[in-house]
């Protein structure tokens, strides 16, 4: 990523609060779109954000800055010097090999726009949301999972753990499935067909028994759906007999992807749970049942926290609560570890995977889908900021081609996947030294504090000078201290050098 992005204040972009209809735009007497260029460079895509800077802030007095909705209450976002900032970078930022490239995908062979869709959730659960969503720019929903059976949901049902401006680290629901019924979710997809041909609609289904999952999967494909995603792995259900118990079972899981299959002539996903040790063996029980991919993963059980004043684990329900599905950015680690098993088992290697969980940049896209992944599905980001997202991911995706000279999609997908290896085929007998740049070094000393207290005790600290310095003989290489550095000045050797026996 370092190539694709420069020197700006993350902290302070990180202050932004996205608004909707921004007022710092509105201000702005030279027309331009600041709030869209912030929000560029809060999905990490400066490159976008340099294409947006239409107006000279170097002789303005920032007026944008002033109408932030922050002033008054909290410092304001520093507009103009971050927009200043990017008019600076500007020409270090890499230029295009290529002029065009191609962001079509596709989900089990049926063809997608680009490779972002909406995942099964409140996000695409009713007619109006999938056609905003579809004019935005997405190239396809799985809607919410439909069921025969009604859902009994509780109030609130949603919590999180926040960082910056109160953006979610991590996301907990405890909601269930369409609170539709079947009749009206079909004449959502017939609407949806007939406005938007070219759009793909994966009907994300649960049954209780085989019947139901093959009456289910014929009624979306009827009504116009694409694909058929079974929903083997939602952790919020009243019954032990569905959803994640289901994705814990590879016979079940077989056997219920065999029914789905008999029911409709689409192609069908298992949306398989993480709650596992090994997502493997189910994958593979669905490819058994028929199943032409894999949608992974979904949410993790999880408690997110316990509030310490009334005593109640959250999202509290008249004083009590229960293990729900936990997703955002904490989980994308956990997700890229399951979507590298399956796109390495030899036995799935003809699979689709549709990967999900963390997604909020394309650059994290972009990572799912060099592990193997597809396609790439999203709720909790656009839960937090909207459909709207879809701008940065496709032009974050596209700069990062058009630098690269990679033509079309294709050529990505699984580029890194050959790179994670087992345990025993990791080199294990050189080490690589850090090394630091003293002229971006604010001295601050947690590269010591670090080193000393986490680490092997190979840096020493010049408080005098305000300098750490690096005890070569000392240092095993761990590069702790290059991660608490918050300014980039501890890099890596470019040569290794072999450890003493």
């Amino acid at each position: 990523m370092q190539e694709f992005s420069f020197d700006y204040d993350r902290s302070e972009v990180s202050k932004c609060l996205l608004c909707h209809e921004a007022k710092c735009t509105e201000a702005c007497p030279q027309k331009a779109e600041v709030g869209e260029i912030i929000r560029s460079l809060y999905f990490r895509n400066p490159l976008g954000a340099v294409k947006k800077l239409t107006c000279d802030c170097v002789h303005c007095d920032g007026p944008c800055e002033k109408a932030c909705v922050l002033g008054g209450k909290k410092q304001p976002v520093a507009i103009r010097e971050l927009l200043i900032r990017v008019g600076r970078e500007a020409p270090s930022l890499p230029r295009h090999k290529i002029e065009e490239v191609d962001l079509s995908a596709d989900i089990c062979g049926v063809e997608l726009e680009n490779p972002f869709l909406l995942s099964s959730s409140v996000v695409a659960s009713s007619y109006d949301m999938c056609r905003r969503a579809f004019a935005a720019g997405w190239a396809g929903a799985a809607f919410k999972t439909i069921c025969s059976f009604p859902q009994h949901e509780t109030s609130p049902r949603f919590s999180a753990l926040r960082h910056h401006a109160n953006a979610f680290c991590g996301f907990k629901n405890i909601e269930q499935l369409s609170d539709h019924s079947i009749e009206e979710n079909m004449e959502i997809f017939q609407k949806l067909r007939k406005e938007f041909p070219t759009k793909v609609i994966v009907a994300s289904i649960m049954g209780k028994n085989e019947n139901e999952w093959s009456e289910l999967g014929g009624k979306c494909e009827k009504a116009g759906a694409s694909v058929i995603e079974c929903n083997f792995s939602c952790p919020n259900m009243e019954s032990d007999a569905l959803g994640v118990t289901i994705g814990q079972s590879p016979a079940l899981i077989e056997k219920f992807t065999r029914a789905a299959k008999r029911g409709a002539g689409l192609p069908v996903l298992a949306k398989l749970t993480p709650n596992v040790a090994d997502m493997a063996p189910m994958a593979m029980a669905a490819k058994r049942g028929g199943a032409n991919g894999v949608a992974a993963i979904n949410t993790i059980n999880s408690i997110t926290g316990v509030d310490i004043d009334t005593l109640v684990a959250q999202p509290s329900v008249h004083g009590k609560s229960i293990i729900g599905g936990y997703s955002g950015a904490a989980v994308k680690p956990i997700a890229l570890r399951f979507i590298s098993d399956i796109s390495r088992c030899s036995q799935l290697r003809d699979m689709h995977l549709s990967g999900m969980g963390g997604i909020e940049t394309w650059c994290d896209a972009l990572e799912f889908m060099l592990l193997g992944a597809g396609s790439v599905q999203i709720t909790t980001a656009v839960m937090q900021y909207g459909y709207r997202i879809i701008d940065d991911l496709l032009e974050g995706l596209t700069e990062y081609m058009k630098c690269k000279g990679i033509a079309a999609l294709p050529e990505l997908i699984g580029g890194a996947a050959h790179t994670v290896v087992d345990h025993q085929s990791i080199e294990r007998d050189t080490i690589l030294l850090p090394v630091i740049d003293y002229n971006r070094c604010n001295g601050c000393g947690r590269c010591y504090i670090s080193c000393m207290d986490g680490g092997h005790q190979a840096i020493e600290f010049d408080a005098a000078a305000r300098k750490p310095r690096l005890l070569r003989n000392k240092c095993v290489g761990c590069h702790l201290c290059r991660l608490v550095c918050s300014e980039d000045a501890v890099k890596t050797a470019k040569k290794s050098f072999k450890k003493q026996a």
